[in-house]
Order: structure tokens, then sequence, then C-alpha cells
């Protein structure tokens, strides 16, 4: 059986967030027609996200993986050269090491010049190609029209590490969850993708015996959930940031937010650029307008550019309603 026929059989999503099927994604690139008969693999290990820290787990512990998986897809596909995107601090801890693995293998690293938008696959292509770091209009998409309008196959450290133990016949139906916060044990456990929160934060050792909230799927755009909310899988990035209630201050919380947001944000589109500065305005100042900052977070999940703005969106709606609102 081929590997897109296991990867279906298997179910592999994304574990970059999106949680697109792998499979399918995979097939796109390999039925593509490239205009110049060239296709390329990007194994994209951006990971800007707070609390998530995955990928960096899999590069230490398995780099020789790495190249295997990229190999693995460019076979799959049909591509002719395959990258490393790494974020610049993952490239100057990693680079000799891969380096050395690759050899004379058609596969190149790449230094992330974005920060956190960088793991956007458009703006991951832009960068590819020496261009500004901003989001492109969708579609087409990479797998049709990706770097240098070829077509591209993007997909994050997990997904591509997964897909070689789906090859292998070595996959156990797990994933990879980022536990950081308030917590006894942080870290990176493999585990169960099919278990709920509370189980995951229970076979950890990490199920807080006081009250406490999570923040759930990554540390700026996740979504906040509550004690009675955590009897559900986790999607997303795989990362669960653990909030004490009694030692959280919300609002603070939510600056340490906005800045992240203000200061990763590419300015190219308003609603995302003017609604970041506006709500890190209500967040600074007495008295606190709610009614406004729903306004903007409304305004941010239906006209946002890119899913940057709606990230935002995701993290302060559910922030809003579940922890300020009574």
């Amino acid at each position: 059986m081929g590997v897109i026929k296991k990867l279906k059989q298997a179910d592999l999503r994304g574990r970059g967030g999106a949680g697109f099927p792998t499979w399918q994604k995979w097939q796109m690139v390999k039925d593509a027609v490239s205009t110049d008969g060239r296709k390329f693999v990007v194994c994209n290990v951006s990971e800007g996200e707070p609390a998530v820290f995955k990928d960096n787990f899999i590069l230490e512990r398995w780099p020789e993986t790495v190249i295997e998986c990229i190999s693995l897809a460019m076979d799959a596909v049909g591509a002719q050269k395959g990258y490393i995107y790494l974020r610049k601090d993952y490239y100057d801890k990693h680079k000799e090491k891969l380096q050395s693995m690759i050899g004379q293998k058609p596969i190149e690293l790449f230094c992330e010049p974005c920060g956190y938008l960088g793991g956007e696959e458009t703006t991951l292509l832009e960068s590819m190609e020496g261009k500004k770091c901003e989001p492109r209009i969708k579609p087409p998409f990479p797998p049709q029209i990706g770097l240098y309008r070829c077509p591209t196959l993007i997909n994050n450290l997990e997904t591509l590490y997964f897909a070689t133990k789906i090859a292998k016949g070595e996959y156990k139906n797990t994933r990879f969850y980022c536990i950081s916060g308030d917590t006894k044990s942080p870290g990176v456990f493999e585990r169960g993708q099919d278990l709920t929160i509370r189980e995951v934060l229970k076979k950890t050792g990490n199920l807080p015996q006081t009250n406490f909230f999570i923040q759930a799927g990554g540390g700026a755009s996740g979504t906040i959930l509550l004690q009675n909310e955590l009897d559900q899988p986790l999607s997303g990035a795989g990362s669960i940031v653990v909030h004490d209630m009694a030692k959280t201050d919300v609002r603070q919380l939510a600056l340490q937010w906005l800045n992240f947001f203000i200061n990763e944000n590419c300015g190219k589109c308003v609603p995302c650029r003017e609604g970041v500065y506006r709500l890190r305005e209500i967040f600074s100042n007495e008295p606190l307008d709610l009614a406004k900052a729903k306004d903007i977070v409304k305004l941010l999940a239906t006209a946002s550019f890119c899913p940057f703005g709606k990230g935002v969106a995701n993290s302060f709606g559910s922030l809003i309603d579940k922890l300020m609102i009574k």
C-alpha cells in the first residue's frame, strides 16, 4: 500500500493547528501539474505560538527522523527539493547537527526571518522568496501554487514525524501534548490523540486540585476552557496551559497576549492592525468597556485577512465570555 493511502487509512490530520487531512494535501501536490516540472516539500518548524514547543522536542530527540520524513514526503508527492523552515533560535541550535545528517540529500535549511506570523503557510512562502513577511491571498493554495509558483507541500514537523511512523507501521494513534503553566510536571508528552483534555492532564500528573482554567491550542490564540469543559479531545496545536484561578489576574493575562500580538502583527490589514491596538487600549484603561471589546473581537473574527486576527478573536472571545462577563 502506498504511503498516501496509509495516511488516509490512519486519518492523520495536520498537527500545526488547522487539522486538515494529511493524505489529501499530499495527494493534491502529487496530482498538481507544475509549469516547469518542479515541486517542493517544506517542513514548517516555525512554532512561534507561545506554549507550543513539541517540534523542538522532536528535533532534540530524533533529528535523523526529521530528514527521513522529508525524504519520504518528497518521494510520495514527486518533489525534487525539500526545505526545513526553522525559527531563528531553532536554526542556531540545530543547524550543524541537521546539516551533517542531510549530507548530499536535496534538502536545505532555511532560517525564518518573520517571527510568529512566519508559521502561516503563505507568509512562509513569501519569506522564502525574499519578500515581505505578509500572508498571500488564498486561493490559490500552496499545493497548487506555492514556492516559486510551483506545487508545494507544507506540513509542520509533528505531522511529518507521524507520517513516517504510519509509513513504517509504527503509528499508535498518538500525538504530542505541550503542557505548561500552573502545573506540577510541565513538558511534552506523547499520549493517545482521542483522550479528553481531562484525561491527558490526569495521565501526565498535571490535573490540578485547585480551581483552575486552561487555554487550549496555544498560549496566545488558544481557547479558554473552564473545568467543566475538559471532557473533549484537544484540537489545534496540542498545547494545554493551566492557569490557577486564584493566582491569575485575567486582565494582566489579556495584556500579555496583546503585547505579543502587537509585536508580531504584520500590519497588512486594518481590522487586525487597528483591532489589536484598540483592544490593548481597552484593557489598559478604566472602566473596562467589555461591550466595545466584544465588538472588536467580532470584527477580528469576520474581517481579518489571515488566521492571525482570527486567533486574537478566538482567545479574547472565550476570555471575555467565560472569565469576565458574570
